[in-house]
């Protein structure tokens, strides 16, 4: 508890100096502003994650996971409703874009950054090239595939408007019921064989060693806590970071699509990233996953509420050519890596493949980010690659995805001999484990 207070102290202590700018209303200059506010989210973010983490004990694995990454992203909400809100107040400003870049480079970088981390880690620290899945993940990677799909639809239209709300949110409320029925606990990564996967990482093992009643109270004031600093920066770092691109001629849009989800992706990977060290990749990996679904579909269907909102009235975020292109590569992407997961693993073939990609349209989306034109053809290009290699892996692996509806939207007993870990893969970490010490 020593060591816990401790590291809620210097969390604390971060956010306070953005916390003082604000109440003040004092600016020192747009960099170190970015920076003073964006280490406050990343502080908040990590009580948040504590909290969240600890919580798991109380219910079921995959609701506990679903929570954890929906409570973590919090700072990555607030700053895209700061923007969704002044889209709706200014429409036709450079607010729109903001909205769209923060939504679609918030959901790219975790899919194409990191997922593949996971899996590069784990086999660093095990020698083992696949991260295992549990048959429970085909519920979550299940109501991806249907966000995933859903999406298709929005770029169709060219909008997201409150008919994409109510479904996107009908998807993410079937999600949490369907994974509040999992067995409770967290059960065992698919790559442990024993109990070690009960252990606690990080912070949060010391709140597992209260009462209760406790544990209960120090979660509830982490999130308080967390959630007050968090209201209380998300306008200034998302004007700061736009004032910080116009002071050093940086693209805006791409500041914004990429660094502004740093701050709030950054406790979330952190966590992941000490599961995996642990030996507990299953658990990172599925965090992660789900993380995916709250943004795929809380995040994205939250946008045209907002944006009616700032408007004052029932509206729609436009999604103009840039946009469009952004939205459907975001789409492709989230359907190449759900065919990934078909075989309830992630390998690490395919982990460079993601990571590859997300490269290439990253520098690609750089080098062009002064013509328009050519980053549309571009960006559009990519996705229909990403839709041919999905579409390759589907047909492959249909047998899986008929498993997949079945298991994770059915609730249908899995298959024998599916989805379960060769009993030398056990042997291998457990190895790993004692050597480790």
């Amino acid at each position: 508890m020593r060591r816990f207070s401790v590291y809620v102290a210097l969390a604390l202590a971060v956010a306070l100096p953005a916390l003082v700018l604000r109440l003040t209303n004092t600016l020192i200059t747009p960099l170190l502003d970015t920076l003073i506010f964006a280490v406050a989210l990343l502080g908040a973010g990590f009580m948040l994650t504590w909290g969240a983490e600890a919580a798991e004990e109380h219910v079921s694995q995959g609701l506990a996971l679903a929570v954890l990454a929906l409570v973590t992203v919090l700072p990555e909400y607030a700053v895209d409703i700061y923007y969704t809100l002044q889209a709706g107040q200014h429409p036709g400003s450079e607010y729109v874009q903001f909205a769209a870049a923060n939504m679609t480079g918030a959901n790219r970088l975790l899919i194409g950054l990191a997922w593949p981390l996971i899996v590069l880690l784990y086999w660093w620290r095990s020698g083992r090239r696949v991260v295992e899945l549990r048959w429970s993940n085909a519920v979550e990677v299940s109501f991806l595939a249907l966000a995933s799909l859903y999406s298709f639809v929005i770029t169709f239209k060219g909008r997201i408007d409150l008919f994409d709300m109510v479904i996107l949110l009908a998807i993410f409320g079937a999600y949490l019921w369907r994974v509040s029925k999992l067995p409770k606990g967290r059960g065992n990564d698919a790559s442990d064989d024993g109990d070690d996967d009960d252990r606690e990482v990080g912070p949060a093992a010391a709140l597992s060693k209260l009462p209760k009643g406790q544990q209960y109270a120090i979660m509830a004031a982490l999130t308080i806590a967390a959630a007050l600093i968090i209201l209380a920066v998300a306008q200034p770092f998302a004007e700061s970071l736009i004032a910080t691109g116009q002071q050093f001629g940086i693209n805006k849009f791409l500041l914004i699509q990429w660094v502004a989800p740093l701050a709030g992706e950054a406790p979330e990977i952190i966590i992941t990233i000490l599961f995996t060290l642990s030996l507990r990749p299953t658990a990172a990996l599925g965090a992660l996953i789900s993380d995916k679904i709250n943004q795929w579909t809380l995040l994205v269907g939250m946008i045209p509420l907002f944006y009616s909102i700032g408007a004052g009235r029932i509206g729609a975020l436009p999604l103009d050519a840039r946009q469009h292109e952004e939205f459907f590569l975001t789409a492709a992407q989230s359907l190449f890596a759900v065919a990934l997961l078909l075989r309830l693993r992630l390998t690490l073939r395919g982990a460079l493949a993601l990571l590859g990609l997300f490269l290439v349209q990253f520098a690609l989306g750089f080098a062009f980010r002064n013509d328009e034109a050519t980053a549309i053809t571009i960006l559009t290009y990519l996705a229909w690659l990403y839709l041919v290699l999905a579409a390759a892996i589907f047909l492959w692996e249909r047998k899986g995805l008929v498993n997949y509806i079945k298991v994770g939207l059915l609730n249908r007993p899995q298959p024998s001999g599916v989805g379960t870990v060769e009993p030398a893969a056990s042997k291998h970490v457990e190895q790993v484990k004692s050597n480790a010490g």
